[in-house]
């Protein structure tokens, strides 16, 4: 048991213990009346199913997260890694399709124990609350269809990734890395029109009052696109959504047909103008930067331990290789992911309060944007009173009491300068 053994086996524990830690703070920090600023977003027994929701989607969470690491320790600790390795060896294959083979066996156990995982959470959680409208058939598709995705382009990938690794030298982390990042670029471009469609249907959203609107918003503040299509979403869950993909010509305005149910036009149109405000404020361009720039510095810090002897015998390996190594950083580079992760949540959720300033600022009635978001909330089961700890922990998104709160000062700081 070398150093980098008792690094990561403490940093693993750490992680899940505050994992376990925050998110039995988020429980107990419910409260039996919500905050007086959003008393109107539930009525009656709606707060009181919305706090069930949180408890049991809570005790589901830390149920899957204790077994998943309870068994990552189990079979690293019982020599899984290096049983794997050398069984995938006896086939006497290059190091690349050794590669494909590990990682393919180690990504098939992952898919195995979350298939339960995930039929719990769709069909009796969700069907619960009734967010769930998955049917069986759908569900299998879905898996067969993540499948193959996985086939056509994750292998093409993880053999591009190995190829260089191999046979680059020293400088194999930047080759990888301009590999990944054109190949981000190509997904971030035909997805819209080629992936997305695989799981949802994307249907032009049909003329009348809300295209006539959402036109004329984009118009207003010189936004193009491409098209605004509506989605199944409903064919899956009860829960909402609205977002833009892809660049130029296959930029795409895309809406759930959940969220056109539940909202009114000049609400959509607000929910509409917070995406804009992510373009206008070229949250998606920064946002995309970091990606690249994290994944490089990931990348460089890799080519550094790749061949150390000291990780493989760590996880009891009798033989070394890269793929081996890239599955052994994810779990070492742990305590460093600890701290990048708050960060980046953190940048998310300025990145937020910033849209939903444009989308203030943009719209015609002030009011629309906090009308949809306690609107999406009470259909959404959310949690209105979450831990400190859990949101810096978890939250891509501020709460809704902290966006509503931003919003409310900024319309009051408007109306002092006499805007």
């Amino acid at each position: 048991m070398n150093g980098i053994f008792w690094v990561i086996l403490i940093t693993l524990i750490l992680d899940f213990g505050v994992g376990l830690f925050s998110t039995i703070l988020n429980v107990l920090s419910l409260k039996s009346i919500p905050p007086v600023e959003l008393e109107d977003v539930y009525q009656g027994e709606e707060y009181r199913k919305s706090q069930r929701y949180t408890r049991v989607q809570s005790l589901f969470g830390l149920t899957g997260s204790t077994i998943k690491f309870v068994l990552l320790l189990t079979f690293w600790l019982s020599g899984g890694f290096n049983y794997i390795d050398q069984t995938v060896r006896l086939m006497e294959w290059n190091e690349i399709w050794n590669g494909v083979a590990f990682i393919g066996i180690l990504a098939t156990f992952g898919l195995i124990l979350n298939i339960p995982l995930d039929l719990y959470s769709t069909f009796v959680i969700e069907q619960r609350f009734g967010f769930n409208r998955t049917t069986y058939s759908t569900f299998v598709l879905d898996t067969l269809k993540g499948v193959f995705l996985y086939i056509i382009i994750g292998i093409p990938l993880l053999t591009g990734i190995l190829y260089f690794f191999e046979y680059s030298g020293s400088l194999s982390w930047l080759y990888v890395w301009i590999f990944l990042t054109v190949i981000s670029f190509v997904i971030s471009i035909i997805g819209p029109i080629w992936i997305m469609p695989i799981f949802n249907k994307f249907t032009p959203l049909e003329s009348g009052e809300l295209r006539n609107a959402i036109v004329e918003y984009a118009k207003k503040v010189n936004f193009t696109y491409g098209n605004i299509y509506v989605i199944d979403g409903s064919k899956r869950s009860a829960h909402s959504n609205a977002f833009f993909t892809g660049f130029g010509k296959t930029k795409r305005i895309a809406l759930f047909d959940t969220l056109i149910e539940q909202l009114s036009t000049d609400e959509i149109v607000s929910v509409i103008a917070h995406e804009v405000g992510h373009n206008k404020k070229r949250h998606v361009v920064s946002g995309m930067a970091l990606s690249v720039l994290h994944t490089g510095v990931l990348l460089f810090l890799f080519s550094l331990v790749m061949e150390n002897q000291s990780l493989f015998e760590a996880f009891s390996m009798k033989s070394t290789s890269i793929y081996a190594s890239i599955v052994f950083f994810g779990l070492l580079f742990t305590p460093i992911e600890l701290i990048i992760s708050p960060v980046m949540h953190f940048i998310s959720r300025r990145n937020e309060y910033q849209a939903d300033q444009w989308a203030v600022e943009t719209t015609t009635s002030k009011n629309n944007l906090i009308s949809g978001l306690k609107k999406l909330a009470a259909e959404n089961l959310a949690n209105l009173s979450p831990h400190p700890l859990f949101v810096i922990l978890n939250y891509s998104h501020p709460p809704l009491f902290n966006r509503v709160e931003s919003v409310n000062s900024l319309l009051s700081c408007r109306k002092e300068s006499g805007a």
